[in-house]
């Protein structure tokens, strides 16, 4: 089975002046950014580079317009290299201006544009959850023929930053809610590629079961300790989001990203706080439906990190990410009784890349079986 381990350069760094310094940033550099990481961390180094905010595109996850409006504005002649700087949306971004432009953004995204790399991509996380720094994919919402909202991952091994760089202390400017759910969307990357019943591969387990390991020591450091305690174990949340996002790169996510898709592109629901309100679920309808598979390993694992048995560790595991961050029910992000049924072919329509990942078969109804039961 083919294994890419991490096609670009991975580099850890304490400032991100020691970083400006050691890839010589200059006046070919495109950095985008947010303005709130910008500020904190870049303003006073006074960068010859020309930098791009998210913000003034508009406000929130990326959107295939979004992105064509950045397209207007950044020519790829004022340019050589992209550093991405900040979350998941900025890293979406990123990948694509790192194409050369051989359509518009809708037909990158449904596949009708060929990709074609044209930049050096430089990636640096600033929260500790996507893993996109290290990943193969760049998510955006867009609009499909039928005029329905939706994300759509645009995939190719084309899009993996050429060097990704590690600098625990800007995750010190992230609120702790985005933090949390960060967090846990990255536990929740390797679990889906640890669970992938025909993708999983040595690397995968290695690397998700490492970062199982440090994410769920850290929430027991937070549990104990209280929101703070995570200032003094970024470094180790970086590290784990990072080894999630190398873990997916050879597994895949499945159910939990696929049906998260649709709530987090119609009602505009936070990437990880829309996977976190369906893992559970997942995992509950994946052991009633297969218990003595991969998932009984799972729950071993689970077992040996938090204690208990294996019996009590999705109950257990459950528990513990309620004292990291409440889990609320769909309806309180506007999700309706009649979306299931929409929602449920959105998915089979348009994630079937996630789907078939799925460690149970995923079939129509088991899909509205888990969107009712968290309404």
């Amino acid at each position: 089975m083919r294994e890419i381990l991490i096609k670009g350069q991975l580099n850890k760094f304490k400032t991100f002046q020691e970083f400006a310094e050691e890839f010589q940033l200059g006046s070919e550099d495109l950095i985008l950014t947010n303005a709130f990481i910008y500020k904190p961390f870049m303003a006073d180094l006074n960068l010859k580079c020309q930098v791009v905010f998210q913000e003034s595109f508009g406000a929130g996850e990326p959107s295939e317009e979004m992105i064509t409006e950045i397209f207007k504005a950044v020519k790829p002649e004022t340019f050589e290299r992209i550093v991405a700087v900040g979350g998941g949306a900025i890293m979406d971004i990123g990948k694509v201006l790192s194409l050369k432009r051989t359509g518009s953004v809708h037909d990158l995204y449904f596949k009708k544009a060929e990709v074609v790399p044209e930049k050096e991509l430089i990636a640096i996380p600033t929260t500790c959850g996507t893993g996109s720094e290290v990943t193969n994919i760049s998510v955006a919402i867009v609009r499909d023929d039928n005029g329905n909202t939706t994300k759509l991952g645009l995939v190719s091994d084309l899009l993996i930053p050429s060097s990704v760089c590690l600098i625990p202390e800007m995750l010190k400017t992230l609120p702790y809610a985005p933090f949390a759910s960060s967090a846990i969307d990255a536990l929740i990357h390797a679990v889906e590629s640890y669970l992938s019943p025909s993708r999983a591969t040595m690397t995968s387990e290695l690397y998700g079961v490492k970062a199982m390991e440090l994410i769920l020591e850290g929430f027991r450091r937070i549990r104990e300790g209280g929101e703070e305690a995570r200032f003094n174990y970024l470094d180790e949340f970086v590290t784990a989001a990072c080894y999630a996002g190398i873990a997916f790169l050879q597994a895949g996510c499945a159910t939990v990203h696929a049906m998260s898709f649709p709530l987090g592109g119609t009602y505009h629901v936070p990437h990880g706080e829309s996977n976190y309100a369906l893992f559970g679920k997942v995992l509950e309808k994946y052991d009633a439906a297969q218990p003595e598979g991969k998932i009984m390993e799972f729950k071993q694992t689970i077992a040996g990190i938090l204690g208990g048995t294996a019996e009590d560790a999705i109950g257990n595991l459950n528990k513990l990410l309620e004292t990291i961050l409440h889990l609320k029910p769909l309806r309180e992000y506007g999700f309706k009784e009649e979306d299931i049924e929409t929602f449920a072919d959105s998915v089979l329509e348009n994630q079937q890349r996630l789907v078939v990942n799925s460690y149970v078969p995923l079939t129509k109804a088991l899909i509205k079986e888990i969107y009712a039961e968290c309404l």
